[in-house]
């Protein structure tokens, strides 16, 4: 017998796929990383990921993460299971033979703002699923998807965690049944490796692969963020605001309610900050000249909070209901140099994350006492501090910050019996590093920002409207 059990979990997000293999004692062994490739971006309000990059990277960040875990003298049959997390709100089109139709749908796409229509260049289409379905199928062959990655225009009942019975929630999503991948419930079984994937990869023919939900739910069990008063900011293309809670709540104004990543319980989710932290590394790239994150952390560590009067309006991407929004600077004079303009994007994206965040502790009646923080951006003391000096609140890391490969192995260690729970697998794998607490004048200083930055769609609107009709 094994002296040491291990599991895998599979995060793919926007811009990356990771691959990290976790002892049963709950540390890091080995890990992978696959820089994904640019979207393809053909107009503003499309978006798709070229070729078959998401696969393509999930087999690099495999391949990399069981060198390293194979050099370091481990055995792969003693791999007990993986689990697997994969961006969110995504749309894929496959033939009847499982190649893609249509290089794979973003989530920043405008198509995913309403139901599946057929367009000529598909082709044939034989079935429609999410990005999870997409990658468990190459993994297993098996079309079963999880039932909690069904966000957007999907007719799914997530009361019953199944596909809905009711036809015309079929027909308003322009999809039929036989269209559709098979569901299961987050910690439940899609199928086995098999064997050509399992020789490609690396890893024992059959390997089970099992179901979790969509990123932000696992980024939240693999955080630990799960009790009453605890929110989540999940730092990633799209920046996410959450808490947990036990019952759906159908009409809410500020947010929405997601199936968790765990069984019977939900998420309440309000708006967050879409391609936050691409604005973050599309700064660096086209601006940093050659200057790390790290590198420019420290400059913004140099200039007051409020920027010298520098707001960053975080529109970059459109939402669906205001397709015209625009991302803007505004307040330029002739203090402001580059660690001006970054620390703005992030104080921008804190500012923005406040509003919606109290409009949902005010309409649950329960305010935020502590938020954790999840995603590469938690490396960044400067946004950390920004997060709590704008929220007044303690902000804290763990000391993983993999979140959703941390989730996914929840679920895969708990299936193989590694962890008798869930429960007994976070406590192990989760443990909180660095508190950063509000300073009370940033606090207050940030306060008036927050109402002035309230405002900006209001007077702004119709100036991007005007601008983005010139583009047509």
């Amino acid at each position: 017998m094994a002296e040491q059990r291990f599991v895998i979990g599979v995060d793919i997000g926007t811009q990356s796929a990771k691959v990290v293999v976790f002892a049963e004692s709950g540390e890091v062994v080995a890990r992978g990383r696959k820089q994904l490739r640019q979207l393809v971006i053909p107009s503003p309000n499309r978006a798709i990921h070229p070729a078959d990059d998401l696969w393509d990277g999930t087999v690099a960040a495999f391949r990399e993460a069981i060198a390293g875990f194979t050099a370091a003298g481990h055995d792969t049959a003693d791999i007990d299971a993986m689990g697997i997390c994969v961006i969110r709100c995504c749309r894929v089109l496959l033939r009847a033979d499982g190649s893609l139709a249509h290089p794979v749908i973003n989530w920043m796409d405008e198509r995913l703002d309403r139901p599946h229509a057929h367009e000529s260049r598909y082709g044939e289409v034989s079935h429609v699923t999410t990005s999870s379905g997409y990658i468990g199928f190459r993994l297993t062959g098996e079309r079963v998807d999880t039932c909690a990655n069904l966000i957007g225009w999907w007719p799914v009942d997530d009361r019953a965690l199944d596909w809905s019975t009711d036809a015309t929630q079929w027909d308003a999503c322009g999809l039929r049944r036989d269209q559709v991948f098979d569901l299961v419930k987050p910690g439940e079984k899609i199928g086995g490796l098999t064997a050509s994937v399992a020789a490609e990869l690396g890893l024992p023919d059959g390997l089970p692969v099992i179901a979790t939900a969509h990123d932000k739910a696992v980024e939240a069990l693999g955080s630990g963020a799960l009790d009453p008063g605890v929110g989540l900011i999940s730092l990633g293309t799209y920046i996410a605001a959450m808490t947990h809670g036990a019952a759906p709540i159908a009409d809410a104004e500020s947010f929405w309610t997601f199936q968790a990543a765990l069984a019977g319980q939900y998420l309440y989710e309000c708006w967050g900050v879409r391609r936050g932290m691409w604005s973050v590394s599309w700064f660096r790239d086209q601006f940093g000249a050659g200057a790390s994150e790290r590198d420019l952390d420290v400059e913004a560590q140099t200039v007051p909070p409020g920027c010298d009067g520098l707001l960053t309006v975080h529109d970059w991407a459109a939402p669906p209901h205001a397709p015209f929004r625009k991302g803007a600077l505004i307040g330029f004079d002739g203090r402001h140099g580059r660690a001006h303009v970054y620390r703005s994007i992030l104080e921008g994206i804190a500012l923005r994350l406040r509003r919606h965040m109290q409009q949902m502790a005010d309409e649950l009646a329960r305010p935020f006492d502590e938020l954790v923080v999840s995603g590469g951006g938690a490396n960044s003391d400067v946004m950390m501090q920004i997060l709590a000096d704008v929220h007044g609140v303690p902000v804290s890391r763990n000391r993983l910050r993999s979140s959703a490969a941390i989730g996914c192995a929840v679920h895969a260690g708990t299936f193989a019996g590694v962890w008798s729970s869930p429960d007994e697998a976070v406590d192990l794998l989760v443990r909180r590093a660095e508190s950063f607490e509000p300073v009370a004048e940033h606090t207050d200083r940030y306060a008036d920002l927050s109402a002035i930055e309230a405002l900006t769609h209001q007077h702004l609107d119709p100036i991007t409207e005007a601008i983005s009709a010139l583009d047509r």
